[in-house]
């Protein structure tokens, strides 16, 4: 493509993260005089992250130019790209929420922002909104492609495909790169000299080849290292955050041969093995970090004031590369440029073993056509029954989305792998009816009020 793209950001309060990708997105000649427009809805983080956005440009001397919107619609006009990470209801009210009413029920989390009770209320919270992007987007820039970094991402990828299957859009996450970065590090390994191949669903992909390349050109499994690392005490390593040791990732490797993409503190709740009433000792054994996802907001938002006037302060701001997709993307689409990104798209059959419609996570051919997802056929038969635990409670949100129909709502927290695992019935009902009534506003009008039993 010729000219300049305009690439608009929606939810560019989030500063640290609106950084991350025009850093990313200025560091490309092609994309250096880029048009950004940034768009949320609190004026004050909007103006804070425009300065840093200036500065970005002026530190890399990128011609790029700089417009910020509290207007949605006038943002998106003319976008050739749309840049999408907002979190609807915040940490507070919302994610406290999500996170102590379930406790008053003995129900535990540790993140709360995909799967389970916490996942579902974040996309009743979240899907309305990405729709009105959709039509917004219908209406000023048909052609654009939405680049979508919010959670719940299987469930928000599903609805916006169900809703508005003409809208380009894929749901990117770094679980899968960061993921390979990790065991890289554990084994010792550089990462350039990694090969994998991920397919599943987000936050449950799982490496279906893990290879390390050999000085005659020969690639060899990784998987036997990875198991007799962990059974040595040599793996994980100490990362990043010591609350977190990643424990519950490699336990599951032995027992189904292969590692999964999300994190450990993220696995723990999308199975019924970790958090169980009376059973302290699995908590011990494999450091699950209960209200995990609360103390990192906290931390965040402390961490956040230091940043802000140190940006407000700066005459250059320091860019690194990211891990993120995004500026990959927008150069091979704009430039021809072919590359692979991980991306959630409509699975379309790519993924034989799981639903059709259902949102796969799956490796993507980006060039100048887009992005075109690959075909990988069946999974292993382990990995299919196991991520189809998940997609019950997505494509039961999803229909309580699409229908209106609240009852589905509690079909989904019926067949949440943990929810099920700590809760009865009545539990279950009694805590998605506190759920909703405690959200109120923050959810579609159709999700309110008092229950009321519907056919399907």
């Amino acid at each position: 493509m010729t000219g300049t793209p305009k690439i608009t950001f929606i939810g560019a309060g989030s500063t640290v993260f609106m950084k991350n990708i025009i850093g990313d997105v200025l560091q490309r000649p092609a994309l250096a005089g880029a048009r950004i427009a940034l768009m949320d809805i609190n004026q004050q983080r909007l103006e804070e992250s425009a300065i840093v956005a200036r500065k970005l440009a002026s530190t890399l001397g990128a011609p790029a130019t700089v417009e910020i919107f509290t207007d949605q619609r006038k943002a998106l006009e003319g976008a050739h790209f749309v840049v999408v990470a907002f979190q609807i209801g915040g940490y507070e009210p919302c994610t406290v929420t999500d996170f102590e009413v379930p406790k008053k029920y003995g129900l535990r989390q540790t993140i709360a922002d995909t799967l389970g009770v916490g996942g579902i209320m974040r996309g009743l919270r979240t899907v309305p909104h990405l729709w009105k992007i959709c039509e917004d987007i219908l209406a000023v820039c048909p052609n654009a492609i939405m680049l979508q970094y919010v959670n719940p991402m299987a469930i928000n990828t599903w609805a916006i495909a169900e809703k508005y299957p003409t809208i380009k859009q894929v749901g990117l996450c770094h679980s899968v790169q960061g993921t390979a970065m990790e065991l890289a590090h554990d084994l010792d390994i550089p990462y350039d000299e990694i090969r994998y191949r991920s397919a599943g669903i987000n936050h449950m992909a799982f490496y279906l080849a893990f290879e390390h390349r050999q000085p005659d050109g020969s690639y060899r499994n990784l998987y036997p290292d990875l198991v007799r690392a962990y059974r040595e005490g040599r793996a994980p390593k100490p990362g990043w955050n010591p609350r977190c040791p990643n424990k519950v990732r490699y336990e599951m490797l032995t027992r189904l041969g292969y590692f999964v993409t999300e994190s450990s503190e993220h696995f723990a709740e999308y199975t019924p093995y970790f958090i169980k009433e009376g059973r302290e000792d699995l908590i011990e054994k494999f450091g699950i970090p209960l209200d995990e996802y609360p103390k990192r907001c906290i931390e965040q938002v402390a961490r956040w004031k230091n940043q802000a006037e140190e940006y407000r302060t700066a005459d250059k701001i320091e860019v690194k590369q990211s891990k993120e997709y995004a500026s990959s993307i927008i150069n091979s689409v704009w430039t021809g440029e072919p590359s692979v990104i991980y991306g959630n798209v409509r699975n379309n059959g790519c993924i034989t073993s799981l639903p059709y419609n259902c949102a796969a996570e799956v490796p993507c051919l980006v060039d100048a056509s887009g992005i075109q997802p690959t075909f990988i056929g069946d999974l292993p038969p382990q990995l299919t029954a196991l991520i189809r635990t998940n997609i019950n409670v997505q494509e039961l949100t999803v229909k309580a989305l699409m229908t209106e129909n609240r009852e589905h709502i509690y079909h989904a927290a019926m067949m949440d792998p943990h929810t099920a695992a700590e809760l009865d019935l009545d539990q279950i009902w009694s805590l998605v009816d506190e759920l909703l009534a405690t959200h109120g506003d923050w959810l579609p009008e159709w999700a309110r009020g008092n229950r009321k039993v519907q056919a399907a």
